[in-house]
């Protein structure tokens, strides 16, 4: 099993290891949900008008969930999707439910800042995240502390980024926009529906 490093953040338990997949098996996952994963360019609600959300979106699972007033049916879950889901349940300790992706097509598709904290997820979410293609930065921001630096990530081709405890309470995460030419890049969300 590979060092899964916990990070130093306060009111948190945040782990990560930016090659828990090697680059072969990397790339030949990239292709498989490139090609097999049923892509949707969803809009929400801003400012009073309907907006393509700035990526792709799937949702797979057993449960429907609900976040930024957008309600998710589950598509039925593929091969690839629970061979993945299995490896990251024993790294993590936990069981998923369900699994939401993101396709993220150029450096113009971005995630704003949020916490996972629907009621649908429980009381201390565990979210185990898996990202594969262009290398993007993540940022972690304390709601409340402002003497807190931001703490920045590099969420690298292969890497896992598991989020448990309380991290959700007190920690908005997201994935700015980036003017750099990246390659596109494909992050999996595990996550478990309890309602």
């Amino acid at each position: 099993m590979h060092q899964i490093n916990k990070l130093e953040l306060p009111d948190a338990e945040v782990y990560f290891t930016p090659q828990f997949f090697s680059k072969t098996e990397s790339d030949l996952y990239f292709e498989k949900l490139m090609t097999e994963v049923n892509w949707q360019q969803e809009s929400i609600k801003m400012f009073g008008k309907q907006l393509p959300m700035p990526r792709l979106t799937a949702w797979y699972g057993d449960k429907g969930y609900t976040y930024s007033g957008l309600h998710n049916k589950p598509q039925p879950w593929l091969p690839v999707l629970l061979e993945l889901k299995e490896k990251v349940e024993q790294a993590s300790n936990q069981k998923y439910n369900s699994v939401l992706l993101n396709l993220y097509r150029t450096g113009q598709d971005s995630m704003g800042w949020h916490a996972d904290d629907e009621v649908e997820l429980g009381q201390e979410p565990s979210i185990a995240s898996i990202s594969f293609g262009g290398e993007r930065k993540f940022s972690f921001k304390h709601k409340t502390r402002k003497d807190l630096k931001p703490l920045n990530l590099s969420l690298t081709h292969g890497s896992l980024l598991l989020m448990q405890g309380q991290t959700q309470h007190y920690w908005v995460h997201h994935v700015p926009k980036t003017i750099r030419i990246v390659e596109p890049r494909i992050n999996l969300t595990f996550r478990k529906v309890v309602l």
